[in-house]
This record gives structure tokens, C-alpha cells and sequence, in this order.
């Protein structure tokens, strides 16, 4: 999404252009497909990390050009938000100790980084949704410099033709109006990236559907938004609101959302280019010179950038990624669903689960996604994203169950299996497990440990705001701990 852009203004005629390059990519990526021009002999995983920045009263720190500077790594990138920027960690294999390796590495790099941040007066945090953010720190310039977010907004907005309702009733209830995309900067992430051959992506994007809503039950950490405590995993409905291109006719109309879970199981990766190609107009009908047909009638491999940048303007939850590294072309399903942190090895063992169970899926003789509807898995994902850690969900063969319960019984060996297919040392394997666990025991991810710690702070006299600052003051230390979430100590 930060890709540098040049131009600003769109005509009739580029877009027509850019629906006819777009077409003629598709076709070059399907004979592709077909002729197997595919890398995927080591697949190997890789990951993302979005961070807020705040300063020294815990309020968010529009400073990331800055903060960059300071850090100076190619691996620290910005992001939406001024107060945003993302770690990108370099692809590896999953096997052996290679996880407890990837511990010690990233530990030290966002060390580094807040060393470097707290030079120029900021610090940085990993949660889905900085506690502290208000309404007022949402506005067009709270976008980071980079021009493709400033055209990404006003693109959107021209589409919808409106300003933005976002409605979220949770516990409390949220009603705003927005005339700029900068509350989707809220919404901190992670993502993990698994590479894939052609033949097995349906089979992984389908199973990474199927637990994605088990995912964010585990793994919420953004209750709370504007002051207001909403959804576990409040990032879900705010993200899937904050982009949203439809007026409310054209959403009656039965028009798809750009932020999306999709309506199908799969059975090729093409399907879901061609559903982007065929449901979503260009956000940024920008066209190369480069015709993809030639150089692919050449023996060279096309980057294929239209499909790619119009890819990244449709924001599914799992979503495809065509990439050319050193020459070579390869595919990832992109998992997108779970919140930044609390903590490194609650990141990790977020990840472990995730590739351990996924494989084990994908791989199934007779795969779940054929004993349950599509809407199934989609009603899951919101009853996770609203509930947390205590929502219960469909399963097939075991009808309406909880999470924790379903994760204890079924999915950790399930998941334990899959991990030993990909290499993992045992000691690690059983290391990561265990924090899922555990967390399933205690029923505290970082979503229950932020309300109960907020709400013990309101009990002793505090009021909500000067709350979630202390609330985000103790959540700090904790983090840089590294202790998982389900032992982080609650008030008394």
C-alpha cells in the first residue's frame, strides 16, 4: 500500500486503459498457472508488524518520518498513520529452531527501534488499537506524507461520493462520521505470509478461511476505540467500515465490499484475481509500458503490476499475493486477520498455531471446508471478532462450541501434527503450543487483560481517559517483557 506513485489525477481514458491491461495481465497469469512458472520447492514463511507510536503522555505521536529516520532500516517501513509504522521480517523456513531464532532477531531489532524512537521523545507499542486514540488525532493530516495515501483517500471518497458513518455497537456503542480514510490507520496489524505452489493454494486459502475466526478469538487485542470499549477485536468492523467505497443504496444493492471476506470456497488462486478484477473497480488505474504477454512470450517473467496494485487495493482477510523475486515468480496467502502483539512470543505463538493447523488442513484427506457452508466460516469471524476469546463458533461434527474449548480438544493436536510435518524442533513446537493453551485455560488474551485492567482503574476512582492512559502505561513494560499475555498481572 506504500508504494511510491507519480500521478494524481485519473481521466475516462485511463481507466478504460487500465480495465483492458488489467484483462490482458489476467490472461498472462492464467497461462502461467498453467505452465507451472512457479517457485515453491522450499516454501518459506515471512511476516509483518505494525507499531504505533506515542509520546511521553501515552498519546499518539504523529512523528513516524522522523522515528524512520532515526531508526534508519530498510526493514522499518511507514505506514498509514503518522503514528504508524511496520517491521518487515525477511522470509525463512519454519523448520528446526528457526522460531526461536526469529524470537531473538525480531526481539532485537524492535529493541533497536525503540532505542531509537525514544531518542527523538516517542515509543513504540504493539496493540491492535492504541487505547489512548481519539476522535479529534483522526484527521487528512494524520496521513503519513507518502502521496499514494493522499490520493488513496481522495479516490475513495470520490467513489463514495460521501463522508464515512462508522457504527460499531459492542458493549458501548460508536457513531462517527469521517471525511478521511485515517481511522483505518487504527487498525495495527499482523500478517503472516506462507509461500505455496499453484496446486495447493485453494486448498491453504480455504483452510486459512475456515480458522480465521479461531484466530481472532485467540488473538484479539483491540477492544477498545475512541474512549469507547466496542468489539474484542474491534480492528474488524473498524477496517472493514473505514475503506468502505459503498454509499448505503449502492451497499443495499448487494454491491462487495474492498474490505472482504469473500462469499465462496476456492478452487484456484485465479479464481480470486479474477473476483478482483471482475467485482472492483481501479482505486489507482495507473499503467506501466510493460506488455505481459511479450515478456512472457520472451521466456521472462511479467511483474505483472496492474493485477498486483489493484490486488493491493482490495483488502481480503486472506489475501493472494503474485510476487517475482530474483527472477522468479511465487505465491503466498496472505493472513491478515490478527491484531499487533501483545507480545513477541504471543506473535509467535499466534504463528505457530496458525502454520501448524493450516497445513494440517490443507492437507486433510476430507477437508473441512467441504462439510460446511462459506457463510458458516463468515459468521464465525464476526462472532469471534465481537466476542474474543469467549465466543463459540460451528464446527463440523460438533455442531455450536466454544473456542477454548474447541481449541483444547481438537485444533492444538491438530495443529501440534502440522508443525511436526514442517520441521519444527519438538521443544519449540510444544513451547509456542503451550501459550495457546494456556491462554484457552485462563481465558486472558490481550483483549480480556485491557478491559479488566481498564475496568479495575475506573473502580479505584479513575475516570475512562486518565484509565486507558495508565491502563496503556502498565500494558508498556509488560510488552517489553516478553512474558505472554496470560501472565500479565491484573490489579487487584
Amino acid at each position: 500500500m506504500g508504494e511510491e506513485v507519480e500521478q494524481t489525477n485519473f481521466t475516462r481514458e485511463d481507466r478504460a486503459k487500465y480495465r483492458h491491461k488489467i484483462r490482458r495481465s489476467l490472461d498472462v497469469f492464467a497461462a502461467m498457472l498453467r505452465e507451472s512458472r512457479f517457485e515453491f520447492e522450499r516454501p518459506l514463511t515471512g511476516m509483518e508488524i505494525e507499531l504505533n507510536l506515542i509520546d511521553e503522555d501515552a498519546n499518539p505521536a504523529m512523528r513516524n518520518a522522523e522515528v524512520l529516520g532515526a531508526i534508519a532500516d530498510p526493514d522499518f517501513q511507514t505506514e498509514l498513520g503518522q503514528f504508524n509504522i511496520e517491521i518487515n521480517v525477511p522470509p525463512r523456513r519454519l523448520a528446526g529452531d528457526e522460531n526461536a531464532d526469529l524470537e531473538r532477531t525480531l526481539r532485537a531489532s524492535l529493541n533497536n527501534a525503540e532505542k531509537h524512537a525514544r531518542g527523538v521523545g516517542t515509543h513504540t507499542v504493539m496493540v491492535g488499537i492504541l487505547p489512548t486514540l481519539r476522535r479529534e488525532h483522526m484527521t487528512l493530516d494524520a496521513l503519513s506524507a507518502n502521496p499514494r495515501y493522499k490520493l488513496l483517500n481522495e479516490q475513495i471518497f470520490a467513489a463514495r461520493g460521501e463522508d464515512l458513518d462508522i457504527r460499531i455497537d459492542g458493549v458501548d456503542r460508536l457513531a462517527v462520521t469521517t471525511d478521511t480514510i485515517a481511522p483505518e490507520s487504527a487498525c495495527t496489524s499482523t500478517q503472516f505470509h506462507l509461500q505455496v505452489s499453484p496446486a495447493q493454494f485453494a486448498s491453504y486459502w480455504n483452510a486459512a478461511q475456515v480458522i480465521a475466526g479461531i484466530q481472532v478469538a485467540l488473538g484479539a487485542n483491540s477492544p477498545l476505540l475512541f474512549g469507547r470499549e466496542l468489539w474484542r477485536e474491534t480492528r474488524i468492523p473498524l477496517f472493514e467500515q473505514a475503506t468502505d467505497t459503498r454509499s448505503e443504496e449502492i451497499r443495499a444493492q448487494g454491491v462487495r465490499p474492498r474490505v472482504w471476506f469473500g462469499e465462496r470456497w476456492i478452487t484456484s488462486v485465479f479464481d480470486l484475481f479474477e473476483e478482483n478484477v471482475r467485482y472492483f473497480p481501479a482505486l489507482l488505474p495507473i499503467c506501466d509500458d510493460l506488455e505481459p504477454s511479450e515478456i512472457l512470450e520472451r521466456g521472462e517473467i511479467p511483474e505483472l503490476g496492474e493485477l498486483r496494485l489493484h490486488n493491493g487495493t482490495i483488502y481480503r482477510w486472506n489475501r493472494p499475493i503474485y510476487a517475482v523475486v530474483r527472477g522468479r515468480p511465487h505465491l503466498r496467502v496472505e493472513n491478515r486477520v490478527l491484531p499487533a502483539g501483545p507480545t513477541v512470543v504471543d506473535t509467535l505463538a499466534n504463528a505457530a498455531f496458525y502454520y501448524g493447523l493450516i497445513r494440517n488442513l490443507a492437507e486433510a484427506e476430507r477437508p473441512l471446508w467441504t462439510q460446511m457452508s462459506f457463510s458458516a466460516a463468515e459468521e464465525n469471524f464476526h462472532a469471534c471478532a465481537r466476542h474474543g476469546i469467549d465466543a463459540s463458533v460451528f464446527w463440523p461434527g460438533l455442531g455450536y462450541i466454544q473456542v477454548t474449548e474447541l481449541v483444547l480438544r481438537r485444533l492444538l493436536p491438530l495443529a501440534q501434527l502440522g508443525l511436526e510435518r514442517w520441521g519444527v524442533s519438538p521443544g519449540e513446537r510444544d513451547r509456542l503450543l503451550g501459550i495457546i493453551e494456556q491462554r484457552c485455560l485462563t481465558h486472558r488474551n490481550g483483549a480480556v487483560w485491557q478491559v479488566e485492567t481498564l475496568h479495575s482503574l475506573e473502580a479505584d476512582g479513575l475516570d475512562r481517559r486518565q484509565a486507558l492512559h495508565e491502563m496503556l502505561k502498565r500494558y508498556l513494560p509488560l510488552m517489553h517483557e516478553n512474558k505472554p499475555v496470560h501472565e500479565w498481572p491484573l490489579p487487584n
